[in-house]
């Protein structure tokens, strides 16, 4: 993602790049290490993207978004938020009814947690994106306190509405996040 934004150009097509990654926790360029409570078998990972920590593991769609902020006029809240609506109005065909908080970016159900977003904004050029849950092992997150936040319950689309299909999930939020990006054309990669 670093190399792939330093060698970008004016003419460069935006990216999306959709994948599952073996099991990891990962801190923030500013997080607090002591957000990992007990990692026992899971490697850690400092990363330089915002956001504190989090887990990625099988099971979980993450998009990464490789965009140009200065060639499409979008603010970083407004990435952020795109992205936050992409997996709103995906899971909204699944019959849930999901919302991101301002205070605490990501996609919620019910209070608990169904989607991170952390970004890193480098060039005028963001990269990382957001991670959904769809049907995983969420063990992992309570050995952490997720996005920082102490005692933050996790949730995943296979308990909330049966949806367990990854490539099903991916296809969908890709949709969404061309729609929301205005409809810009992007290379997508798996």
């Amino acid at each position: 993602m670093k190399r792939f934004t330093d060698q970008r150009t004016g003419e460069t097509l935006d990216e999306i790049w959709f994948v599952e990654h073996p099991r990891i926790f990962t801190l923030g360029l500013n997080a607090n290490p002591s957000h990992i409570l007990d990692a026992r078998d899971i490697p850690v990972l400092k990363i330089d993207r915002g956001g504190q920590a989090t887990y990625h593991g099988p099971g979980q769609l993450v998009a990464y978004l490789m965009f140009d902020l200065r060639r499409s006029k979008m603010s970083v809240r407004g990435v952020v938020e795109a992205l936050e609506t992409a997996v709103v109005d995906t899971v909204a065909a699944y019959g849930i009814e999901a919302y991101g908080r301002r205070d605490a970016p990501g996609v919620y159900v019910s209070g608990r947690k169904l989607a991170a977003v952390g970004l890193r904004i480098r060039r005028y050029c963001s990269y990382h994106g957001v991670a959904v849950n769809v049907d995983m092992n969420l063990e992992p997150f309570q050995r952490i306190n997720p996005c920082g936040f102490e005692g933050l319950e996790v949730t995943q689309l296979s308990e909330l509405c049966g949806v367990a299909d990854v490539a099903r999930v991916r296809e969908d939020l890709e949709a969404k996040l061309r729609d929301g990006l205005e409809g810009r054309v992007m290379r997508v990669r798996d």
